[in-house]
């Protein structure tokens, strides 16, 4: 009676979950996830998959062509969807009245020692809102700073580790960089590394001279040595601000916040302030008490508290929302540094916030996400190594060759680059983002993922972590003891993707003597051969009273009955031409082959 209604309860069960007229699955399935979404258990899928020759285990994934015919066995249809566009959450749009004016977004970047954390001081201590002198407390890495012609958010860069890693991530949130050079010791080799950085990025500059007080101080040294490396001052003719300034005595400072507002008005930056929220994530942490709390800068929209959120793969709600100051608040402004609680997971630096209309579509879109992330772990992700570079650019996806140089001192570091640079040509451009003494760190590595470039060392190794990072992140390291063996190497891996020159080689010339007509092949011309070798493969011009007739394939080639691969000078043979029978007696036959010349980088 029991088993009848447990049977009774199947059917029932089955009738009230019959088989959908179609479902959506991505490029593959598992079948467990196939049998679910048909409303089967997996062992039917499993048995019509085995009577087609399928030998399959419940976790096995399915591809989409096969789960497509399985399907159709029970009727149902498929219909493929991508999972990185369930994925993507779309951006409001809004209209042109919505954008308002937004404070810029300011990275301060610079040598360790060259007074960078001090001009950060003299900057807070001139926010005319806080009402004290420099004793505003430093809660996160970025803040606000009210002056009297507008606000400006400063994110604070301790060294260009944090901003690399950031514009590795895509993580485009600057929209100015103060570049700190110290006037008694001009242009570092961290001064280099973090104008690489800002260069790469592609946003405007302005350099900070700072400590002019010093009796030892040269700004005209510090303005020389950046002009050799693009950066013209405005009043030497070129178009990058020079501020002359002291942290310390702080001289110079409102003219340096008036120019960061300056470049702000020529770029026009605005922002809807009534969308829903999209920002930036600065910085992570776990804060025991308070959970995941992550610094983040809001780039459009306003974010409130009680807004749910994606941030990267992880879903959350907003608990609370801490200014740069520390102070509760209940909404952030475009532009606005502010600290976030609620976070169910760690998002990465760079990842991006975006606001969704509830927590179950945070969930939905989260868990899109981790699963894209796992498919995407398994695959291999494409970076561009010497072995790879002629496929890269044959398929048009790279027009440049990007190179990182980093060498065990200065002078050799200098002459790799010249030696490199002086290989760069019409079609294949070799740029050297990068070149500095010292060995191969993380920083390094972040840079040529960010920029899909190749690192050389010259007598240098990476340190452990940057291997584990090139590993990770597939960036190609190549070590070098001598000069030339790295010029050799990117010489020859760049002339690979050079397409080769054809030419006509003449290898042979033959006289007509006679002609034959031979039913079903055509006219065979008897020749004598005048100099050279007429070999059966070669192509032939038919020349006649000077003129080239005809251009054509040998179609046989004979000596007496025989087929012959090749006749030298001196013998006769019987020559048939491939589409041509307009032989005469007279005509001179023009052998000869086309051969590939490999181009070199010079005839580029």
């Amino acid at each position: 009676m029991q088993e009848k209604l447990l049977q009774t309860k199947k059917k029932s069960s089955r009738m009230a979950n019959p088989v959908p007229k179609s479902v959506d699955i991505m490029e593959s399935v598992s079948v467990s996830e196939l049998a679910r979404k048909m409303n089967l258990k997996a062992s039917d899928l499993i048995q019509r998959l085995m009577s087609m020759g399928m030998m399959v285990t419940i976790n096995q994934q399915i591809d989409a062509e096969t789960a497509t015919i399985l399907a159709s066995e029970f009727g149902c249809g498929v219909h493929i969807v991508s999972l990185y566009d369930e994925t993507v959450i779309e951006t409001e749009a809004g209209n042109e009245t919505d954008f308002i004016h937004r404070p810029p977004i300011v990275a301060v970047m610079g040598h360790v020692d060259h007074g960078k954390t001090k001009l950060l001081d003299a900057i807070r201590s001139a926010d005319v809102a806080s009402g004290e002198f420099g004793g505003i407390t430093q809660h996160i890495g970025a803040y606000m700073v009210e002056t009297e012609h507008g606000r400006i958010t400063f994110l604070d860069t301790p060294g260009h580790e944090a901003f690399s890693m950031m514009r590795a991530r895509g993580a485009q949130v600057t929209d100015i960089v103060i570049l700190v050079v110290a006037a008694d010791d001009g242009v570092m080799p961290q001064t280099l590394e973090a104008l690489n950085h800002a260069k790469d990025a592609k946003v405007p500059i302005i350099v900070a001279i700072n400590k002019i007080d010093k009796p030892e101080a040269n700004p005209d040294r510090v303005k020389n040595q950046l002009s050799e490396l693009g950066l013209m001052p405005e009043d030497w003719g070129g178009t990058t601000i020079f501020c002359d300034i002291s942290a310390l005595k702080k001289q110079g400072i409102e003219k340096l916040l008036e120019s960061i507002l300056l470049q702000a008005e020529i770029l026009e930056l605005t922002a809807n302030y009534t969308s829903k929220a999209e920002g930036k994530v600065l910085e992570s942490r776990i804060d025991h008490g308070r959970g995941v709390v992550s610094t983040v800068i809001v780039q459009k929209g306003t974010l409130r508290v009680g807004d749910s959120f994606v941030a990267g793969i992880w879903p959350g709600k907003v608990r609370a929302i801490f200014n740069d100051k520390g102070e509760k608040i209940d909404e952030a402004s475009p532009s606005m540094p502010v600290e976030v609680l609620g976070f169910e997971g760690i998002p990465n630096a760079g990842d991006p916030l975006q606001v969704v209309e509830d927590e179950k579509t945070a969930r939905g879109f989260s868990l899109k996400r981790q699963e894209l992330k796992r498919s995407e772990g398994a695959r291999t992700i494409k970076k561009i190594t010497l072995d790879n570079l002629y496929d890269t650019i044959h398929d048009g996806e790279v027009q440049e060759l990007k190179v990182i140089i980093k060498g065990d001192v200065q002078g050799s570091v200098e002459a790799v680059r010249s030696s490199l640079e002086k290989l760069s040509t019409k079609e294949v451009r070799l740029t050297v983002i990068q070149s500095l003494p010292g060995a191969i760190n993380e920083g390094d590595v972040n840079l040529a993922s960010a920029s899909n470039a190749i690192i050389i060392g010259f007598n240098v190794r990476p340190t452990p972590q940057a291997k584990l990072l090139a590993d990770q992140e597939k960036v190609d390291i190549r070590k070098y003891n001598i000069i030339y063996k790295a010029v050799e190497e990117i010489q020859l891996a760049m002339e690979g993707m050079l397409k080769p020159d054809t030419k006509e080689e003449t290898i042979a010339t033959v006289e007509v003597r006679d002609t034959f007509k031979v039913p079903k092949i055509g006219t065979i011309a008897g020749c004598y051969v005048l100099t050279g070798t007429v070999k059966r493969s070669a192509s032939i011009n038919v020349i006649r009273d000077g003129i080239v007739l005809h251009t054509g394939k040998i179609a046989s080639l004979r000596r007496f009955k025989d087929d012959a691969r090749e006749v030298a000078s001196g013998y006769e043979c019987g020559i048939g031409l491939d589409g041509f029978d307009d032989v005469q007696v007279g005509d001179q036959y023009e052998v000869f082959e086309i051969i590939e010349i490999a181009r070199k980088l010079g005839s580029a």
